[in-house]
């Protein structure tokens, strides 16, 4: 496969690395719920390539759907580049709008993206798929890049979606900018469960008239309607009557559901064949999508403008915003469950954390959204609009929305680094939580559950081979005169021969490994060689 090759890639390449995790300091007075969690419905205000980091500890391999929509790069958008990568060349680039003037804005847009793409596919379950909007300034780029950090063969389609409701009137090019396009692409093709764009509406009451033993059904009609396309083939009805139409599906998948019962003939045989949706199995069905998205099924551009209006009361809030429609059908193609979780991490004015609700409030699902917006407005914008969405917008035309969509969301901030060096010296000591959440997953390289933390216990959680326990608080004398001491080991539970050991991290211990195999520990130390600061005197361990 042909690699991409473009100015800085070899110092980005395993960037994403060695960005240290930060904590996530949650702001109870800009969230929506009585209880802050990062099991909730998520914003993150902070740079998107830091919070994707911190977000690995409980996050990693746990999102089904990524949708993006990053700078498109077209020299208007004033983007700087941040990354503070660890090389002359690129700590020239930073601070620096990227303008159409730049000679090497498509290099610094590819180094800005690489490093995030690869955490967001680190972030996907095995099942997932990620969508990203681009249009003709990186489409090329982009899609080499992709192929290179998600595999060729994970490729899954580029759709073309038509952004605009009308024709543009510019004399001045040869070829109007109506369509954007969106490529998707599997973590692992081979496990993601395909489903058709759409859920399959089925008409009438649901009920048993021929004593099916699989239960109550309704049904659908199998001739194609207007607009959709199929299979033309001849069916002859019980009454031998001929219908020759498009039919939804293969002449093959015909007869395997008639063979299976499935198949109902209206009119006392002499009408147009039906398909039995059992009640007991209603999934979405729908057919395969296309890689055409025409704007009067999936919105556009102004639509989505007028609902921002509609929402915030004035127009202006927000430049090209993706319209409901758009979202909420890739979230439908991309097969999230109920209870699946969504990732945006160029969140924008919020579409994809309101889409998210919609869906909810339709089928009663529980999928949640975890948003990040590195900008000034991700309180007054994004979050704003996932406020009001969810307790209602009076003037709102669509009944839900203006009844309100309901839901919870915790908001936080991206906040200092957990850095060894701050942690060795002693300044920004970081909160209990946030290093519980650091350790856990760099020790056990397993997602932290935050609802398993005692922390008057100094235990922090579970994982597949260890009860881990962390003795910390933020403050330095506790640090300079704390230790595992005998005392402490036999108040943990018991421990018998072959159970699971107990990881317990301390910034020194009392105990020889003797005592620490008879109770079943492993010790870790902190990093703190706070013994030797502030005049402090280092104790030896036994």
């Amino acid at each position: 496969m042909p690699t991409l090759q473009f100015k800085g890639k070899q110092l980005v390449q395993n960037h994403h690395l060695v960005v240290p995790f930060h904590e996530l300091k949650p702001v109870r007075a800009k969230s929506v719920t009585d209880k802050i969690s990062l099991h909730d419905n998520v914003i993150i205000h902070g740079d998107n390539l830091a919070a994707l980091k911190a977000l690995l500890p409980t996050h990693q391999g746990k999102i089904k759907c990524i949708y993006i929509d990053p700078p498109y790069n077209t020299g208007n958008e004033g983007w700087v580049y941040n990354d503070n990568v660890n090389d002359p060349m690129i700590k020239e680039w930073l601070g620096k709008v990227v303008d159409k003037e730049d000679l090497t804005r498509h290099d610094k847009w590819l180094c800005m993206m690489w490093p995030r793409m690869r955490l967001l596919r680190d972030l996907l379950s095995e099942d997932g798929v990620i969508f990203i909007s681009i249009d003709d300034n990186e489409e090329a780029n982009l899609k080499c890049a992709l192929c290179e950090i998600f595999g060729e063969n994970n490729f899954a389609g580029r759709i073309s979606w038509r952004r605009r409701h009308n024709q543009p009137n510019d004399k001045t090019k040869m070829i109007a900018k109506v369509c954007e396009s969106i490529f998707a692409y599997f973590k692992n093709a081979e496990a993601y469960k395909r489903t058709g764009i759409g859920k399959t509406e089925i008409t009438g009451n649901f009920a048993n008239p021929d004593n099916d033993p699989r239960g109550d059904w309704a049904s659908k009609p199998w001739k194609v309607g207007e607009g959709q396309s199929g299979t033309r083939y001849k069916i002859i009805l019980p009454t031998g009557k001929i219908y020759d139409e498009e039919w939804m599906g293969e002449e093959s998948t015909y007869m395997t559901l008639l063979a299976d019962n499935r198949i109902v003939f209206t009119k006392n045989g002499d009408g147009l064949p039906r398909k039995k949706y059992f009640k007991i199995e209603r999934e979405e069905e729908g057919q395969c999508a296309t890689n055409w998205w025409p704007h009067d099924q999936f919105g556009h551009n102004q639509e989505a403008t007028d609902m921002l209006a509609e929402i915030f009361g004035k127009k202006g809030e927000f430049d090209n915003p993706k319209p409901i429609r758009l979202v909420k059908s890739l979230i439908e193609i991309g097969f999230v469950r109920p209870n699946d979780i969504i990732l945006d991490s160029f969140a924008g004015s919020g579409t994809t954390a309101h889409a998210v609700l919609a869906l909810n409030k339709e089928d009663g699902g529980n999928r949640k959204f975890v948003l990040i917006e590195m900008l000034d407005y991700a309180d007054a914008i994004t979050a704003e609009r996932v406020r009001r969405v969810i307790k209602g917008v009076p003037n709102a035309r669509d009944e839900d929305l203006k009844e309100g969509l309901g839901g919870t969301f915790s908001y936080f901030e991206l906040g200092n680094p957990v850095e060894i060096q701050t942690i060795l010296n002693g300044t920004n000591l970081p909160q209990y939580k946030e290093l519980a959440r650091y350790v856990f997953f760099m020790a056990t390289g397993e997602q932290w559950n935050e609802k398993e933390l005692e922390a008057e216990k100094n235990y922090i959680g579970e994982s597949r081979n260890y009860h881990v326990y962390l003795f910390y608080q933020r403050d330095i004398e506790y640090l300079k005169n704390t230790a595992l001491t005998l005392t402490q080991a036999e108040e943990l539970p018991e421990w018998k021969v072959g159970g699971k050991r107990r990881l317990i991290f301390a910034p020194t211990k009392y105990l020889d490994q003797e005592y620490l195999d008879r109770f079943g520990i492993d010790f870790a130390r902190l990093p703190y060689e706070i013994y030797q600061l502030a005049g402090g005197k280092k104790k030896t361990e036994a």
